[in-house]
């Protein structure tokens, strides 16, 4: 008689199911183990960006920051550039003294007038210019990285051979006007003459750059648009003019701002320009930029302290000229009533 309590082994066949077996509990050693992967892995994900970050804000503090705020306790002083540690305290009597200088509102004048004539012919240009690569044309690619090789050229290279194009008696460009019974005109002499000249280059420069921005924001225009524009038999300047102006507004003031602050720190296109890289900007000063009038009371006339107040006046210029922007996106969001 078998005991009811006893138990007696299951056959071991094809079917018989394997007899489990418990796991040990992880050891010690295991556990901290895992522990310190988990905790590792929590501050690689929290911490990992801002590292990845450091160098841009170490950079930024160094070549920044600390020239931005260096140079604005220097405008407070008179400080020479021969004796920078020796400052003495003058408050804003450096900013004042710009308010009546005639040199600094003549350099003023001669930024917005260069900036004007380089601005509005440059991002026409570009509009034109990338309407045109945004058509199916053989060899696009071609076209869009020779619209590009301006930009990549020095500014050296480029100005000296404007300066060659631009020459009173032997240049390419009187010899063009003379052909169409025009005398010779002394461009770097002459007021309108030298700034059109100093913005020829940089509409040469930077009409290329504008123009793959055009390009690449007129790509992510919806063919939609186009499609139902046609549809209502709309022309090419139609669809122009009502389809990809308001599409481009957000990029068109971009450039304009970009343009804006790139005109207000202009340098190297007029004091090449000049004869013998002068930052007098002519010799009546007629195409003296702020950027050319900083580089003379710093490092010509070695008013270290002047310099600066002249850097944070196009610091506050190129602020208000982002007050602007800020204003004009904000009125174009509510236009469009997206507010």
């Amino acid at each position: 008689m078998v005991n009811q309590y006893e138990t007696t082994a299951a056959p071991r066949g094809e079917g018989a199911a394997a007899p489990r077996v418990d796991k040990a509990p992880p050891s010690a050693k295991e556990l901290k183990s895992r522990t310190w992967r988990s905790r590792r892995y929590r501050w690689d994900m929290k911490f990992s960006p801002y590292a990845m970050l450091l160098p841009f804000f170490l950079f930024f503090l160094a070549f920044g920051l600390f020239p931005l705020l260096y140079t604005g306790w220097a405008s407070l002083h008179r400080v020479s550039l021969t004796d920078p540690n020796n400052m003495e305290w003058l408050g804003f009597k450096n900013f004042t003294r710009l308010l009546e200088d005639e040199f600094f509102w003549n350099a003023l004048k001669n930024t917005v007038t260069i900036g004007l004539l380089s601005t509005v012919p440059q991002l026409v240009m570009a509009l034109g210019i990338a309407h045109l690569l945004n058509y199916k044309l053989r060899g696009s690619w071609f076209f869009r990285v020779a619209v590009l090789t301006p930009y990549a050229t020095s500014v050296a290279a480029a100005t000296l051979v404007f300066v060659l194009l631009f020459g009173r008696d032997y240049g390419m460009i009187n010899w063009g006007l003379g052909l169409v019974g025009i005398d010779n005109i002394d461009w770097k002499n002459g007021t309108w003459t030298s700034q059109l000249a100093v913005s020829s280059i940089v509409i040469w420069r930077w009409t290329g750059y504008n123009a793959l921005i055009y390009l690449a924001a007129m790509q992510s225009i919806p063919n939609d648009l186009y499609e139902s524009a046609a549809l209502d038999g709309a022309t090419r300047w139609q669809q122009f003019f009502h389809v990809t102006l308001p599409s481009l507004r957000p990029t068109i003031l971009f450039t304009c701002v970009v343009s804006t602050i790139g005109a207000t720190q202009l340098f190297g296109e007029p004091l090449l320009f000049n004869d013998g890289a002068s930052p007098t900007g002519g010799p009546d000063h007629q195409f003296q930029t702020l950027g050319l009038y900083l580089y003379e009371q710093g490092w010509v006339n070695l008013h270290l302290g002047r310099a600066s107040a002249i850097a944070w006046a196009m610091f506050l210029i190129l602020l208000l000229v982002a007050a602007v922007n800020w204003l004009i996106a904000r009125w174009l969001r509510k236009s469009e009533g997206r507010a």
